[in-house]
């Protein structure tokens, strides 16, 4: 059987960035070269980044994007890599398309570029385009009808684009085509526990294909999304013969046997799924044979782990590619903050984070203390500013209570916050939860401040989940654990007033966590709710405060989105509406 060798390059591009992605291909492309690859692979829209949105609607950036395609051709040939043949994902369009009704202007399409030899030799527009979740592609893009079989080296590589492996159609005419590889671009974004679901897709769509699959997917962070890589190689039984790791830019590179490319191919005319069959021979020749290369499976980790990774992830990349080098956030002695300002020590160093405590009259001792701490136990700067002065020359002319007040003195400390980011140039960071955006427990303009919120698809309880982790993970590698113990163990509370705790306002964070896991996640009616046990009288409350608070949800920051249904990309509900759940018993 002919050889191949294959090199999924795992990396981590900018949108918009036309240059630098296309030096970072080149700079793999060389990785790829230097280890003997015969193809090497890219994700999905790498030369423009992803997702684009309504750039994709430019047609000045189409234009350079073609011509960035171009010159990134001639640049891998002129640096001796004309012999590799690399697939690029980037954004084409159909040529000479009048714009109409109901197509996307200039008729976009997700493309992966052929190049070798220091020219585009093939392309293929991604057929299926998803329209769910976080994806909006059926409004940027229109689908192509056919599948590129690329023959290299005697072997036929079949190419699809990401949600093409998720429909039925690519791997049928894989088969058709009798593919020796079925070769999957992707930019596919994290959730909790997708790795799991991503290998059992590739090993059944190998099966139905009969062929190897590759799947390459991008890594790093894009405003609410972050990409994990997990790139992944199954044969054609469908077992796993290499893995990358999670959350790092890597080269994986396989040898593969693969069956001979076969005399015939589909007609052209013929059609399965929509797609029919189109086959480009770079070189049909094999390889001499050589002695193949051990595979690598990396090694999964842990749930909160991944969960945790992906934060920091999605928080350094925030920073980086926004042009910024330090962060700052309010430090209360909560859980909440206290998480933030681990998190943000992981993913930038502490040196770059900027603490603030802002006591008010009503701050206990420990609040204070174990800010202090923290910046004892990280390492990041720390400063005190009291608050208590402030809102008194805001009251003497004011003179509010209840509410109002407790609100005044969260958009006080905000105004310190956004002044200091002003002056010295940081990234506020908001450190609300999930639970708290979700029933509109933040203040408007108080701490739901910033450019940034970590912790923004993380449920209360999964709060306390990863600082627990997070301090167990420093104790197993012999480092002192960021969080104070007491954060976690204390009872959450805004400290607006005085002894005030959250579950005077709230039922306790377990409870209502799992109303609002069903309710937002899964999108559970009242009825629903109260049939899985809940009290009918709690779920219509909690209900209510969820749909009452989308305003305030869409003015509060981006953050990464870590589970199946985020605020903001995922969920989107109108503000004004006037249907209500009622939940009967």
């Amino acid at each position: 059987m002919p050889q191949l060798r294959l090199a999924l390059a795992q990396v981590n591009p900018t949108v918009g960035d036309l240059a630098g992605n296309a030096e970072l291909v080149l700079e793999w492309a060389k990785k790829a070269d230097a280890a003997g690859a015969h193809v090497a692979a890219f994700p999905e829209l790498v030369l423009n980044g992803y997702p684009v949105e309504d750039l994709t609607f430019r047609a000045s950036f189409i234009a350079a994007t073609r011509q960035a395609l171009d010159q990134l051709a001639a640049d891998l040939d002129a640096a001796g890599l004309g012999e590799l043949v690399c697939v690029v994902g980037y954004i084409d369009s159909v040529q000479d398309s009048a714009d109409r009704l109901g197509v996307p202007k200039g008729s976009p399409q997700n493309a992966a570029a052929v190049i070798h030899g220091g020219r585009v030799v093939a392309s293929y527009a991604k057929h299926h385009l998803p329209n769910y979740g976080v994806f909006d592609e059926a409004r940027y893009f229109v689908p192509g009808d056919t599948t590129q079989v690329v023959q290299v080296h005697g072997v036929d590589v079949a190419i699809c684009i990401c949600e093409d492996l998720w429909q039925d159609g690519p791997s049928a005419n894989a088969k058709a085509a009798e593919a020796g590889l079925l070769l999957v671009i992707n930019g596919s974004p994290f959730e909790a526990a997708k790795d799991d679901v991503r290998l059992e897709l590739c090993s059944r769509r190998a099966r139905e294909a009969e062929s190897a699959l590759a799947y390459v997917n991008m890594v790093g962070g894009q405003d609410e999304l972050v990409y994990d890589g997990d790139s992944i190689v199954v044969d054609a039984q469908g077992e796993t013969v290499a893995r990358a790791a999670q959350f790092v830019e890597e080269l994986l590179v396989v040898d593969l046997d693969l069956p001979a490319a076969t005399p015939g191919m589909p007609e052209e005319t013929e059609e399965r799924g929509g797609l029919r069959v189109r086959r480009t021979v770079v070189s049909s020749d094999p390889v001499p044979a050589y002695e193949p290369l051990p595979s690598t499976v990396a090694d999964r980790i842990h749930d909160h782990a991944e969960v945790y990774e992906a934060i920091v992830v999605g928080l350094r990349d925030y920073v980086r590619k926004n042009g910024f080098s330090s962060v700052l956030l309010g430090m209360s002695g909560g859980i909440d903050s206290t998480l933030v300002a681990a998190i943000a020590c992981d993913a930038i160093g502490a040196d770059n984070v900027y603490g603030v405590s802002n006591p008010s009259a009503y701050s206990s001792e420990h609040s204070k203390s174990d800010a202090a701490d923290q910046a004892e136990r990280t390492g990041l700067h720390f400063r005190t500013v009291p608050i208590a002065p402030m809102v008194d020359a805001f009251q003497s002319d004011l003179r509010l209570d209840g509410l109002a007040a407790e609100n005044l003195q969260a958009r006080i400390r905000a105004v310190i916050w956004m002044g200091l980011s002003n002056q010295e140039g940081h990234l506020v960071l908001a450190c609300g939860n999930k639970s708290e955006l979700a029933v509109g427990y933040s203040t408007i303009y108080g701490d739901a401040v910033g450019g940034f919120a970590p912790i923004k698809d993380v449920f209360k309880t999964q709060v306390w989940e990863l600082a627990r982790w997070r301090n167990a993970e420093a104790e197993r590698r012999g480092e002192t654990p960021p969080i104070p113990p007491g954060t976690i163990t204390k009872e959450p509370s805004a400290e607006l007033s005085p002894g005030q705790r959250d579950s005077d306002s709230l039922p306790p964070y377990p409870v209502l966590d799992d109303i609002l896991d069903d309710y937002i996640e899964r999108d559970s009616g009242s009825a629903e709710l109260v049939q899985h046990g809940f009290d009918a009288e709690l779920v219509e409350k909690v209900l209510r405060m969820v749909d009452r608070a989308e305003y305030k949800r869409r003015q509060f920051p981006p953050g990464p989105k870590i589970s199946r249904r985020n605020f903001g990309r995922d969920r989107r509900l109108p503000i004004t509406s006037s249907w209500r759940e009622v939940a009967r018993s």
